[in-house]
């Protein structure tokens, strides 16, 4: 990985000490299943209720709200596309996951922001294709502001891991 401000890990993103995790989130913003899930768990149910009062977020943006329960100070919450085969613009929806994202984190100051597989799980999005996106976006990001410091990519499993380190390495 030559990007100093770019990170790999594997590991579980609940349990990292950062400013901010990224939640791959549904619209409700109130939890559901995979990294959510395990966001909304681990948090506790003081981020639900703040999400109520966020009322949902469209596809391809993000919002911010406390950590809770996290070691993270916040979460952002952003909403990755349903894969439907490439034909909706979903690469161009989780591109705009990252850029929102990181805007989000620009604008609140973080310096330390890790991110999960967005829409990479009951999504269906083809994970080489989003690894890519994330970091690409995340590259161009970066190249442009002095924040987020460090991002970080979380992989949840040997795979994933492989191929965000394959694509870094490049």
């Amino acid at each position: 990985m030559k990007n100093k401000r770019i990170e790999l890990i594997k590991g579980d993103i609940t349990r990292l000490d950062v400013d901010a995790v990224v939640n791959a989130a549904n619209n409700s913003l109130l939890g559901g299943g995979g990294v959510d899930g395990a966001i909304h768990k681990a948090a506790g149910p003081d981020l639900y209720k703040e999400c109520e009062s966020l009322k949902g977020c469209i596809t391809g943006e993000a919002k911010i709200t406390k950590g809770y329960k996290l070691k993270a100070r916040h979460i952002i919450h952003t909403v990755g596309p349903m894969w439907y085969g490439g034909y909706r613009d979903e690469p161009g929806s989780l591109a705009s996951c990252y850029q929102s994202s990181l805007k989000l984190a620009k604008e609140n100051k973080i310096k330390t922001i890790a991110f999960p597989g967005i829409s990479t799980g009951v999504y269906g999005f083809p994970k080489d294709l989003a690894a890519l996106i994330a970091i690409n976006e995340t590259k161009r990001f970066i190249n442009r502001h002095s924040l987020p410091e460090k991002v970080i990519f979380v992989a949840y499993d040997d795979d994933n891991y492989e191929t965000y380190r394959k694509l870094l390495d490049q």
